[in-house]
């Protein structure tokens, strides 16, 4: 028997890996295929099932195309209905996979189709049980991505209430919960940054397995304090229901080398987006593509082009840096931006070759800041990290701007201001001052090493601000 844990970074996503006697399953598996394949072919095995525990929402899951490839049965719990083939399980249905089985609880409330699946061993013993997002490491799945007009974010918590109860609470103490997010997730809001723990240990430090807890208490524990999902979510969600186009097909094009004078053209189109995904160092030092984004393939790459880019169609050409193009285009597929045109051939120093403009972004040390704070001559510094790191902890005298909103926000900025940005390391200021930038700001500065590196300042902190002021 092997069980392996496959823990994806970027999404903050587990999937999992089961093989048994010459038989194998995947459990929630990405949109890339290849990965699942080597595996099963270097042990030897079959992949004779694909478990789904729900339709997700923050990343396009790779069922169809990996059962196309292999045979597989795609099995989802009961309520879901795709468009594509499966073998929509029952609860209590049992799945041999080798001298194992898999056993399907249908545990709805983070959506109404959510089943979890617990392993069972020849000897008949449990070790795992894997929870999809009906509980994570410190928290459940949050309740109101599924919200229908008949059916309310109160009413699917209460769903959950049950399923967590009545299926997973009554477990054994030692079973190991594989859930199937962790830390980082927009799934949850207090997720740990474990990715497995035994039940007992849960509900000894799970808020939302308070063993005294009533129903009521539950409800409003688990919906309190909900930020509003990534807007890509919906889309991810339709795209999970339906068969979409091959990533073989999306990694051919997406590939494709484009010319400096050609990408150009293209980068001049209005319809296409330019987005630079190198390293924030290379991104800062050598200039990008005039009216680039930078969103660096080394961070949370995935959610943030979905936060960002509102159209799930937009048309995409990118910078990468060398031989890393192929992952940039599966990292974009894996939130269903599909449709990538090409990369820069050669790179920054193509574009640099062959004589065309390049736009760069001011940088500022966090020490040069503090000094210029307190002499008052900075004229708009902004935090555009999340408002709860904000209410943490802050600089005096900065303002909030959340990257999450910098869209819906946007109309404060004024293009004749010159704005001071910083995060907590560089990223997402970076990130946010590529599209001020490409957005007719012309003067704005980052602030290098963020905020972990202005607290080794002597600048004045804060950790309280009331949230009706922060804009």
């Amino acid at each position: 028997m092997k069980v392996e844990q496959l823990f994806t970074g970027c999404l903050a996503e587990m999937a999992y890996y089961i093989h048994s006697n010459g038989e194998a399953a995947i459990i929630d598996p990405l949109r890339e295929t290849e990965p699942y394949l080597k595996m099963a072919k270097v042990d030897g095995v079959k992949i004779k099932y694909v478990f789904l525990t729900h339709f997700h929402a923050d990343f396009v899951s790779g069922q169809v195309d990996l059962a196309k490839k292999t045979g597989a049965t795609i099995v989802f719990g009961p309520n879901a209905n795709p468009s594509y083939d499966i073998h929509q399980g029952k609860d209590g249905e049992e799945f041999k996979i080798g001298d194992l089985t898999l056993k399907l609880l249908h545990t709805p409330g983070h959506t109404m189709e959510s089943s979890s699946y617990l392993l069972v061993d020849k000897e008949g013993k449990t070790p795992y049980v894997f929870t999809g997002d009906c509980l994570f490491i410190g928290d459940v799945g949050r309740p109101d991505l599924a919200v229908k007009s008949d059916l309310t974010q109160a009413d699917l918590a209460g769903h959950l209430f049950d399923s967590l109860r009545n299926k997973i609470m009554t477990l054994p103490d030692d079973i190991i919960v594989y859930p199937n997010h962790g830390a980082g997730s927009a799934c949850g809001k207090n997720m740990s940054s474990e990715t497995f723990d035994t039940l007992g240990n849960q509900k000894k430090t799970n808020y939302a397995l308070r063993a005294d807890m009533t129903k009521e208490e539950f409800i409003v524990e688990v919906t309190t304090g909900l930020k509003p999902p990534p807007q890509y979510f919906g889309n991810n969600v339709r795209m999970n229901k339906g068969i979409n186009t091959s990533i073989d097909e999306i990694l051919k094009k997406g590939v494709t080398p484009i010319d400096a004078d050609s990408f150009k053209e293209m980068s001049d189109q209005k319809d296409i987006l330019v987005i630079d995904t190198r390293s924030k160092e290379e991104y800062a030092e050598e200039g990008t593509v005039p009216g680039a984004w930078f969103i660096g393939v080394d961070g949370s790459f995935a959610p943030w082009v979905g936060t960002l880019i509102k159209d799930i169609n937009q048309k995409i050409i990118f910078i990468a840096e060398g031989d890393r193009e192929q992952e940039v285009v599966t990292r974009f597929s894996r939130v269903g931006y599909d449709n990538i045109l090409g990369f820069l051939r050669g790179g920054m120093h193509s574009w640099k070759a062959a004589g065309h403009e390049i736009s760069k972004i001011g940088s500022m040390s966090a020490i040069q800041f503090a000094n210029r704070l307190k002499e008052g001559s900075l004229e708009a510094p902004l935090d555009v990290r999340k408002e709860s790191e904000f209410l943490s902890e802050h600089v005096v005298s900065v303002e909030n701007f959340p990257l999450d909103f910098i869209h819906s926000n946007f109309s404060e900025i004024k293009s004749d201001k010159e704005y001071f940005l910083h995060c907590a390391s560089g990223y997402r200021s970076l990130v946010a001052a590529s599209i001020f930038q490409a957005n007719g700001v012309s003067k704005v500065t980052d602030i290098r090493g963020g905020f972990n590196d202005i607290k080794d300042t002597d600048v004045e902190l804060t950790d309280y601000v009331c949230p009706t002021t922060l804009l």
